[in-house]
């Protein structure tokens, strides 16, 4: 905000009552009207109110719209090219190479445009393992941005942790503020850029706030895997008996869904690491998305949405009785909910867990033809992991259209994949091999048919399959290997009718189907052509038979 008549706003005495020896001057952030440290959730209420960024809501959520950008701005990330870092990084066009001097330009001229502004400071951590934690500091130009940051992150515990807090890694998101591309060489006048040797992301011209939480998500998947520790886009949770289980997918695939199960304990919905000490979050928080949400079948997260403290981004509400409409897509299908991860009943106050027992592929398959379940061997999992094949839900990044949309993402993330997919497949098939680790793929897509003609597959249906796994139900059950994927598929699963296990037998021609099943396992192998050259023979060979 660019208060130029100086008025008192209602966290101003409090602004400094929590921050950091380690100043904002050391970023060469000066001059600034007033920087408000590590305010908690109320006091950002206020500033939020009173700064016209948001609405309270029935119950207690604060609603915020994004502006322009309701979601990614994957063609606006930009990795700075410095020797430090340019033999590591998977350049490619997820990171394109940003010039060092682009970005120091581009960077003083945001220092200059926040010189006699408003900023707010969250200071927090990223890993809930304290061995490979970093200190990260999250500056914003919004104050909603800093509960984002609050509710996502990691807070230290006490005064003097706050005191003593210096990153290893500094966000700043400044909404308003735009590239040239002409000048500064970006793609268009919103950019997110990453610069390792200078430890910084500046963000710029949108306002979306999961540009922040997966800025630090790539910082992770460049530093921790050569730790030795492997970074994972995916939910995990833990059952009673300890046994761990991870679930890979991109958005829309049912990721956080399936992951808050009432039985089992909630490490975390989207971002984690797997070390020696085991899995752990690497946020505080969640980031749900809400459009459609069912309260039958998503109790847990549903509940979220009415609750003191959590953000609503670009979900309708009506302004007289403040109630929410999670069912209206107007503003975007991408409607997201952030909110504490101890929102959740039966999360994991820790926020890790031991090494896990089984891990889950999720693919949302918008032919139809993949089977709602099935086992995978070592090499096929890994096939699966480096392809990341999905149907991206529209909305999840700018551009693409409403109806699903047949999509390769490697590593399922490739986005925020700083090395190359096959360095973190490499990494993963160890931890596999080392622990044991059952691994499965699970359809949460279309059946009968293709999009348009068949129907998603329910998700009781889904999450039975996905108990009788995880419980073991499925290890001695009679099994038949596909003839085009070659990996196994129950012939029978408890509370599942057999026919659901069968996704030829719900199609209407039985060679339709055959023929959309081989031009997926067509795009596959195309798609593969690109990792080829740095793979082993066996993975390639673990592939589709076309």
């Amino acid at each position: 905000m660019n208060n130029i008549f100086n008025i008192k706003t209602p966290a101003e005495k409090q602004a400094e009552s929590i921050r950091s020896d380690y100043g904002l001057e050391n970023l060469g952030l000066t001059n600034l009207r007033k920087a408000y440290w590590n305010l908690p959730p109320e006091a950002l209420y206020e500033e939020i109110i009173f700064r016209g960024e948001g609405r309270i809501s029935h119950q207690g959520p604060i609603i915020v719209e994004t502006g322009k950008h309701t979601a990614r701005a994957a063609n606006d990330k930009l990795v700075v090219r410095e020797a430090s870092t340019e033999g590591d990084i998977w350049w490619s066009e997820y990171n394109r190479p940003f010039d060092t001097e682009n970005f120091d330009e581009l960077f003083r001229r945001l220092q200059g445009y926040l010189q006699g502004r408003d900023v707010f400071v969250q200071d927090c951590y990223a890993g809930a393992d304290e061995e490979y934690r970093m200190p990260v500091r999250i500056v914003t130009e919004y104050a909603w941005h800093s509960l984002f940051a609050h509710n996502m992150f990691i807070q230290p515990q006490t005064s003097e942790a706050y005191r003593r807090h210096a990153p290893e890694f500094t966000v700043v998101a400044v909404p308003n503020f735009k590239a040239f591309p002409q000048i500064d060489q970006t793609s268009s006048s919103t950019f997110i850029a990453l610069n390792f040797a200078q430890k910084l992301v500046i963000i710029g011209n949108t306002g979306y706030g999961g540009e922040i939480k997966k800025s630090i998500f790539t910082v992770l998947n460049y530093l921790l895997p050569l730790e030795g520790v492997m970074t994972m886009h995916c939910s995990a949770n833990v059952g009673e008996q300890g046994d761990v289980a991870l679930f890979f997918g991109l958005s829309g695939t049912g990721k956080t869904t399936l992951s808050a199960d009432p039985t089992r304990g909630l490490v975390g919905d989207d971002e984690h690491g797997w070390s020696d000490n085991g899995v752990f979050n690497f946020e505080g928080g969640c980031y749900a998305k809400v459009i459609e949400l069912s309260p039958s079948a998503e109790p847990q997260i549903y509940a979220c949405t009415h609750r003191f403290g959590t953000i609503l981004e670009n979900v309708v509400y009506d302004p007289v009785t403040r109630l929410i409409d999670l069912d209206d897509p107007t503003l975007t299908v991408n409607t997201r909910a952030s909110y504490p991860l101890e929102y959740i009943d039966n999360a994991v106050a820790e926020k890790r867990a031991g090494h896990p027992k089984n891990i889950i592929f999720l693919t949302c398959d918008a032919s139809g033809v993949m089977p709602p379940i099935a086992r995978l061997s070592v090499e096929q999992a890994m096939y699966h992991f480096v392809s990341g094949y999905t149907s991206k839900v529209g909305g999840t990044e700018i551009g693409l259209r409403d109806e699903p949309e047949i999509t390769f993402s490697a590593c399922f993330g490739a986005p925020f994949m700083a090395h190359h997919p096959y360095f973190y497949a490499d990494l993963l098939k160890r931890k596999i091999e080392r622990y044991g680790v059952k691994c499965w793929l699970v359809n949460t897509g279309w059946v009968g048919g293709p999009y348009g003609i068949g129907k998603r597959i329910s998700i009781r249906h889904t999450r039975a399959m996905l108990n009788a796994a995880l419980n073991g139900e499925l290890d001695d059950v009679a099994y038949t290997t596909d003839p085009v994927f070659g990996f196994e598929v129950p012939k029978t699963c408890p509370d599942v009718p057999d026919k659901v296990l069968d996704p030829a037998g719900s199609w209407p021609s039985k060679a339709e189907y055959t023929k959309k099943y081989h031009q997926l396992a067509a795009r596959f192998v195309d798609n593969f052509k690109k990792f080829a050259a740095d793979c082993p023979p066996e993975l390639v060979e673990a592939g589709p038979k076309v």
